[in-house]
C-alpha cells in the first residue's frame, strides 16, 4: 500500500511498526523494499509503475509455475513471487518518500495484486484442468473468492490497527469523491471488510470522535497498542507471506491442488476464528475506552 505514514515517536522497522513486521517482512522483504524505493525516488519511476511490475512478476511466476513446470523453473517462478513482496513494499515505499502517497495509490496498489494473482490462479487451473478435468474450476473459483475474502480481512485489521495505534490513515478513513471505478471498487472493498469486522466499527467511531481530543487519543492509541495487537497474528497468517511459502512448496510437491485445499479449507478456519476473536477484542477495547469516559 501506498501509506506508510507512522508515529515518528515509535519503534519501527522500515516505516512500520515492528509489531506489524513479521520475520520474512523484518528480516529480508521490507529492508530490500526500502533500498529499492530509495534507489528509484531520484529516477522517472513512480509507484504505480512498481505496483505494476509486481503484477507482471506475480504473471511470470505463474508462467514458469504452470505452463513450463521443470524443477528448475518452479524454483525460479518460486523465486520471483518472493521477490514480489519486495516490490509490493517498494510501492508503498516510494510512495512516501517522493511524497506521492495517496489513496489512489492504494488502489492501484490493490488492483495490481489481485490482477497477478488472478493470473497465476487461472494459469494453475488450466494445468489442474489437464490433470483431473473441469473440477478443477470449481476448486480453483473457491480458493480464489477465500483468497480475496480473506485478504480484505487481514489487510484491513492489519491497517484498522495502524489506524487506532499510530493514526495513519487508510483507504477507510479517506474521503474518496466522484463514481469512478476506483471509488466503486474501494467501495466494495470497504462493504466486505464492514460485514466481517462487527464490533470494531464501534471502536472506529471512538476512534474518529477522538480526533479532536489530542489526550483522549492518545489514550486511545495506547489501550489499540495493549489490545488491538492480539488481533495481528491471525492476520498474518492470513496475509501474502504465508501463502507464497504454501504454494511453493505445493508446486515443488507436484500439483497446487495441495495450496488450494488449504486456502479452502484450512485458512477459511483461521478467517472465521479471526472474526470471533476480532469481535471480543472490539467489545473489550469498547468497554475500556468507555471505561475512561466515566
Amino acid at each position: 500500500m501506498h501509506e506508510e505514514r507512522v508515529n515518528d515517536s515509535e519503534p519501527a522497522v522500515a516505516g512500520k511498526p515492528r509489531e506489524l513486521q513479521g520475520f520474512l517482512n523484518r528480516t529480508i522483504y521490507h529492508p530490500l523494499a526500502h533500498l529499492l524505493a530509495r534507489a528509484l525516488v531520484p529516477t522517472p519511476v513512480t509507484p504505480n509503475m512498481v505496483s505494476i511490475a509486481g503484477a507482471l512478476m506475480v504473471m511470470a511466476a505463474a508462467v514458469l509455475y504452470a505452463r513450463v513446470g521443470t524443477p528448475a523453473a518452479i524454483a525460479l517462478g518460486f523465486l520471483l513471487h518472493c521477490l514480489w513482496h519486495v516490490v509490493d513494499g517498494a510501492d508503498g515505499a516510494l510512495a512516501r518518500l517522493s511524497g506521492r502517497a495517496s489513496p489512489s495509490g492504494e488502489i492501484v496498489d490493490g488492483l495490481c495484486d489481485y490482477a497477478g494473482h488472478a493470473v497465476m490462479y487461472t494459469l494453475l487451473g488450466a494445468a489442474m484442468d489437464d490433470r483431473i478435468g473441469w473440477v478443477a474450476w470449481p476448486i480453483v473459483l473457491l480458493a480464489g473468492v477465500s483468497r480475496a475474502v480473506q485478504s480484505v480481512f487481514a489487510e484491513s485489521q492489519r491497517r484498522t490497527y495502524q489506524w487506532w495505534a499510530y493514526d495513519v490513515p487508510w483507504l477507510q478513513t479517506a474521503k474518496s469523491g466522484g463514481d469512478g471505478i476506483g471509488v466503486k471498487l474501494s467501495g466494495l472493498y470497504l462493504w466486505a471488510w464492514h460485514k466481517m469486522s462487527g464490533p470494531t466499527q464501534v471502536v472506529n467511531a471512538l476512534v474518529a470522535s477522538a480526533a479532536a481530543d489530542p489526550p483522549e487519543r492518545r489514550r486511545i492509541a495506547q489501550i489499540a497498542r495493549e489490545q488491538g495487537r492480539k488481533l495481528l497474528p491471525a492476520a498474518a497468517v492470513l496475509g501474502a507471506n504465508p501463502r507464497t511459502i504454501l504454494l511453493g512448496l505445493s508446486m515443488f510437491a507436484g500439483t497446487p491442488l495441495w495450496f488450494f485445499l488449504i486456502e479452502i479449507v484450512v485458512l477459511n478456519v483461521v478467517l472465521v476464528l479471526a472474526i470471533v476473536q476480532a469481535a471480543y477484542v472490539g467489545r473489550r477495547m469498547t468497554a475500556l475506552i468507555a471505561h475512561g469516559h466515566r
